[in-house]
C-alpha cells in the first residue's frame, strides 16, 4: 500500500516519532485519570451539602472542586497536541483508516468536551447563581462529560487493537465504515467496552490516592482535621470500590485479550511454549534490559506461579489451552478447535494482498474485467493479513518482553495492595483516631506515588504490548509513520520534552500551594469545628 515509501522512511523517524507519542501520552495520562477521580469526590461532597444542607459539605466540595480545575486545565492542553500528532507523525496512519478513528474523536470533541466544558463553568461561577439542586447536576454533568470523553477517545484506541466494523476500499486506498451498524460496531466493540470499564475504574483510584494524600498531610500536620477524615472517608469508600471493580473489569480485558492479541497476553507472561493448565507467574526474574532469545525458552530464576490461573484469566477455564510466542510464530490450534496459521503463512497471505492491490488498480485502469474480479478475490481473501506482509521476520512481531512482564506485574501487584489499603482504612477512619496512627498517614501519602505508577503500567502494557502494530494485523508502524525528516522529530520531541516537564513541575507547584493555604471556608462557626 505505501511500498514507494518505505524506502524513504528511515527507521530514526520511526523510533523517534514512536517516542515522541509516547512522551505526549505518558504525560498527557498523568492529568486525565485525576481529573475522572476527583470528579467523583467533588461529585459525593457536593451531593452530601445538598442532602444535609450544612455549609461544611460545601466548602468541602468547593476546595476539590479547585484541585479538580487546575488539573483539568493541564490535561486540556496536553490531550489536544496528542491528537494533533496523529496528523503530523503517523500521516499514513490518518490517511488509511481517519473515517474510521476520526468519528469517535470528533464526537469527543463536538459532544463530550463541549458538555465538559460547558457545566465546568457553572460548577465554578454559579454557586449564588442557580439552584442548589442544578448546581448538583452541574457538577455531576462535569464528572459525566469528562468519562464521555474518556469514552471516545478509548473507543478509537480500542479499534487500533480490535479493528472491527470496517471495510477496505481498494479504489480510494481507505478502510471505511461501511453503515451506521459499522458504526456501532466500532462504537460498542466488546474491546472498547472492557478497555473503557477497566481504564476509568483505574483512574477513580488515582482520585482516591489524591484525596487521602492530601487528607493525610493535614491530618500529619493536625490542622483541617474534620475536612480531612470526612474527606477520608469518602475517598476509602470509592478507593475499595474501584479497587474491586479494576480487578474485575481488569479480568475481562485479559481475556479479551487473549482472545484478540494473543501475542500480547504471551510478552505479558513471559510465557514461550504454551499449553493447557497454564500457571500465571507472579514472580520471576526476567532480565528488564534484554529481549530474551525467545527460541531458547529461557528459564526465569526465582520464578513463583499460582497454579492453573493464567488459564483461567485468559479462558475462563482452569484447563484452557493459552499459546506461548513460539506456538503463536508456528501456529496453533485455539480452544475453539479452530487452526491459527503460522507468522510465515501470514506473511505470505499478507504479501498476496499487498501484490494483488495495485494490480486490481491497474485492471481497473484497463477495463480488465477478469483482471479486475481474480485480484479483488485474492484481496478479499487474504486482507485479514494485509499488515503481515510488510513483516521480515518473527523478532519484529514479539512486543518487548522484559517492559511488558514486569509493567503488568506492577499493575497487577500494586492493584491487590489498593484493595488492601483501602480496606484497612474504611476500617479505621470510622474506628480510630487517625491522628494516632502516624503509620497509616504515611502510607496514605506514599500510595500517591504508587498509584501513578499502576496507572502508567497498565498504559505500557497496553501499547507496548501490541508492537508492532499501530493497528493489530493491518498496519506495522513503520508503514504508518509520516515520510519527514528526523531530525524534525527530534527538534519537537525535546520541546515537548520541556514544554510539558514545565506543565507538570507547574500544575504541582500550584495544587502544593493550593493544598498548603486549605479551604476556604464560607462561615467562622464552621472553621472552629475544623
Amino acid at each position: 500500500m505505501f511500498n514507494h515509501l518505505l524506502l524513504d522512511i528511515s527507521s530514526s523517524t520511526i523510533d523517534w516519532s514512536r517516542a515522541q507519542f509516547a512522551l505526549t501520552a505518558i504525560y498527557h495520562w498523568l492529568f486525565v485519570p485525576l481529573t475522572l477521580g476527583l470528579a467523583i469526590v467533588m461529585g459525593i461532597a457536593e451531593t452530601c451539602y445538598y442532602r444535609t444542607k450544612k455549609p461544611f459539605w460545601k466548602d468541602v466540595a468547593k476546595f476539590w472542586q479547585k484541585l479538580f480545575g487546575i488539573n483539568f486545565a493541564m490535561g486540556v492542553a496536553t490531550g489536544i497536541i496528542l491528537e494533533f500528532q496523529f496528523g503530523t507523525n503517523w500521516s499514513n496512519y490518518s490517511w488509511l483508516v481517519g473515517d474510521i478513528f476520526g468519528a469517535p474523536l470528533a464526537i469527543e470533541g463536538i459532544l463530550a468536551f463541549f458538555m465538559e466544558s460547558t457545566f465546568v463553568a457553572v460548577m465554578f461561577f454559579g454557586w449564588k447563581k442557580v439552584s442548589a439542586g442544578f448546581h448538583l447536576a452541574s457538577t455531576w454533568l462535569t464528572g459525566l462529560g469528562a468519562t464521555l470523553s474518556a469514552w471516545w477517545i478509548l473507543v478509537a484506541n480500542a479499534w487500533m487493537q480490535y479493528p472491527v466494523g470496517h471495510t477496505f476500499n481498494p479504489d480510494t486506498m481507505r478502510n471505511e465504515l461501511a453503515s451506521f451498524n459499522s458504526f456501532l460496531e466500532v462504537a460498542f466493540s466488546p474491546f472498547a467496552i472492557d478497555k473503557f470499564l477497566h481504564t476509568v475504574t483505574s483512574s477513580w483510584i488515582i482520585g482516591a490516592v489524591f484525596t487521602v494524600a492530601v487528607s493525610c498531610y493535614y491530618l500529619i500536620k493536625k490542622r483541617e482535621v474534620k475536612l480531612a477524615t470526612e474527606s477520608l472517608k469518602i475517598a476509602a469508600f470509592v478507593g475499595l470500590t474501584a479497587s474491586i471493580l479494576a480487578g474485575i473489569t481488569g479480568h475481562h480485558s485479559a481475556h479479551m485479550v487473549a482472545k484478540t492479541q494473543p501475542m500480547k497476553l504471551a510478552a505479558m507472561e513471559a510465557l514461550y511454549n504454551g499449553g493447557k493448565a497454564q500457571p500465571l507467574t507472579t514472580f520471576g526474574l526476567v532480565n528488564p534490559f534484554k529481549q530474551p532469545e525467545f527460541k531458547e525458552c529461557p528459564k526465569h530464576p526465582c520464578k513463583i506461579d499460582i497454579p492453573f490461573a493464567l488459564s483461567f484469566l485468559a479462558t475462563n477455564d482452569f484447563q484452557g489451552y493459552v499459546p506461548g510466542i513460539n506456538d503463536i510464530i508456528n501456529g496453533y490450534t485455539n480452544n475453539e478447535g479452530v487452526k491459527e496459521p503460522s507468522l510465515q503463512e501470514k506473511i505470505a497471505r499478507g504479501q498476496q494482498a499487498i501484490t494483488a492491490l495495485p494490480a486490481y488498480r491497474q485492471a481497473k485502469k484497463a477495463n480488465d474485467k477478469a483482471g479486475i474480479e481474480a485480484n479483488l478475490k485474492i484481496l478479499n481473501e487474504n486482507m485479514k493479513y494485509f499488515g503481515y506482509g510488510y513483516i521480515k521476520s518473527a523478532d519484529q512481531v514479539v512486543p518487548y518482553v522484559p517492559v511488558c512482564f514486569w509493567s503488568f506485574r506492577f499493575m497487577v501487584g500494586l492493584g491487590c495492595l489498593f484493595i488492601l489499603f483501602f480496606a484497612v482504612l474504611l476500617f479505621m477512619v470510622y474506628k480510630k483516631d487517625l491522628t494516632k496512627h502516624r503509620w497509616l498517614l504515611v502510607a496514605g501519602i506514599i500510595t500517591l506515588p504508587l498509584g501513578y505508577i499502576a496507572t502508567e503500567s497498565g498504559w505500557v502494557v497496553a501499547e507496548m504490548g501490541r508492537q508492532p502494530w499501530t493497528i493489530q494485523d493491518i498496519l506495522p508502524t513503520w508503514v504508518a509513520v509520516s515520510n519527514i525528516q528526523a531530525s524534525s522529530v527530534i527538534v519537537t520531541f525535546f520541546i515537548f520534552l520541556v514544554l510539558f516537564t514545565a506543565m507538570l513541575i507547574t500544575e504541582i507547584n500550584i495544587l502544593c500551594k493550593q493544598i498548603k493555604k486549605g479551604p476556604e471556608y464560607t462561615i467562622e462557626n464552621e472553621k472552629i469545628t475544623k
